[in-house]
């Protein structure tokens, strides 16, 4: 599977494709994911979703829709923002992502909070912060950090799920 796509104008609108193929353009859309596709291809695949935001609400219902383990499994799928880990092996969406708002030129300092928070937030809610960085910059970013690690864990795996759709929406958009 790909982890970046190909644009829609060179390639058929998603009910024209068959399963292999609409997981193969798809499943990267929720990061190391690719059971949203298939769960979305098993209901159906009509022209009423060949638009990228009809796309994307469906999407979206199949994860709201999941058992909360996969929601977690889905969770746990992302990669940390910045941190040590964020500079090991990323797919070439969130690397993009990550760059634009300049988490790969983050000072000594910037780095060691991102750490810092990413550990905490990891011990705290058991999966890593998950930030649909687009439009935001390095202090954008931490200032939500800070915010969202003293969250109780409920609201936000709630958000977190949230934020994991705003990337999915984001990548389907940028196709």
């Amino acid at each position: 599977m790909t982890n970046t796509a190909p644009s829609l104008f060179e390639t058929r609108p998603p009910s024209t494709l068959a399963e292999s193929a609409f997981v193969s353009r798809y499943g990267w859309v929720y990061e190391h994911s690719p059971w949203v596709a298939h769960k979305l291809y098993e209901r159906g695949i009509t022209s009423a979703l060949d638009t990228s935001t009809a796309l994307a609400d469906a999407m979206a219902a199949v994860v709201n829709g999941a058992v909360d383990a996969d929601k977690l499994s889905l969770l746990r799928a992302h990669p940390d923002l910045a941190g040590k880990l964020a500079l090991a092996d990323l797919t070439a969406s969130s690397q993009s992502e990550q760059k634009g708002a300049g988490l790969d030129q983050c000072s000594a300092d910037e780095l060691v909070r991102f750490t810092e928070l990413n550990d905490a937030y990891k011990q705290k809610f058991g999966f890593p912060f998950i930030f649909a960085v687009k439009g935001f910059d390095r202090a954008d970013i931490l200032a939500a950090f800070e915010r969202r690690v003293k969250n109780d864990p409920e609201a936000e795996f709630n958000e977190a799920i949230g934020q994991v759709h705003r990337i999915a929406k984001l990548r389907l958009e940028d196709l």
